[in-house]
């Protein structure tokens, strides 16, 4: 496999982090001209930074990566976890979504919310939304996923019951909360068996590619006759 180490990855997830920074001071500030110039604007310099990484995965091999290594988030004895950013084929596709859909839906919002006073805050928590999304499909690691997760199901409270003076948006808001709540009770049970099992096996890991690497020798027979191709 050939992997390409660059720092492009982590800007790409920055840029909308700022975005929601700025979007949280205008609407602090009560500026919502600016929220309306940078929540589009991160994001379509997000867009730019993609396709150029998505240039750079084509310039390697069918089985390449780009890499991006931030920094060591966590030693705990044999558990190490990096804050890594990894671009396949696969993530290359949904970052470009994320970032190029995620564009059009802030350039259409500039006329959806035109007129609502809260539109700052709309477009900072969309910013972020944005930025838990490219964390999510970014992440080279469960830890960083998970991140990701808790950004998105946040960010769909948030958006969800936006307007929440009225009721029944404030109650779906909540309603999905505690969908997520659930979602997130059997990722952390998942993560915990996974990290058990590799132990178990000599492989103390939650990175994505150290999670497949033994993947092929666990596979098991169950007396099936002829045996199929992965028992041979």
């Amino acid at each position: 496999m050939t992997d390409m180490e660059t720092s492009l990855l982590r800007y790409i997830v920055l840029l909308p982090l700022v975005g929601f920074g700025i979007g949280a001071l205008a609407a602090n500030r009560d500026r919502p001209e600016i929220a309306r110039v940078s929540g589009p604007g991160v994001l379509i310099l997000a867009f730019v930074l993609a396709v150029v990484a998505v240039g750079r995965l084509w310039g390697l091999a069918p089985d390449g990566a780009i890499i991006d290594h931030v920094f060591t988030w966590i030693e705990a004895g044999p558990l190490e976890i990096d804050l890594t950013f990894r671009v396949d084929r696969l993530t290359s596709v949904m970052i470009l979504i994320i970032t190029g859909v995620g564009s059009l839906i802030h350039l259409y919002s500039l006329g959806y919310m035109d007129d609502d006073p809260d539109v700052a805050r709309y477009f900072a928590y969309l910013n972020l939304f944005v930025a838990s999304m490219l964390i999510l499909v970014l992440g080279d690691s469960l830890p960083v996923l998970f991140i990701g997760w808790e950004g998105v199901g946040l960010c769909s409270y948030l958006l969800i019951g936006f307007w929440y003076k009225e009721m029944p948006n404030a109650d779906a808001g909540q309603k999905a909360m505690i969908a997520n709540r659930v979602g997130d009770a059997a990722f952390l049970i998942g993560m915990f068996l996974l990290f058990w099992s590799l132990n178990d096996v000599g492989t103390a890991t939650l990175n994505l590619q150290g999670i497949n690497e033994p993947a092929p020798s666990q596979r098991r027979c169950h007396g099936c006759r002829p045996p199929p191709a992965c028992c041979s």
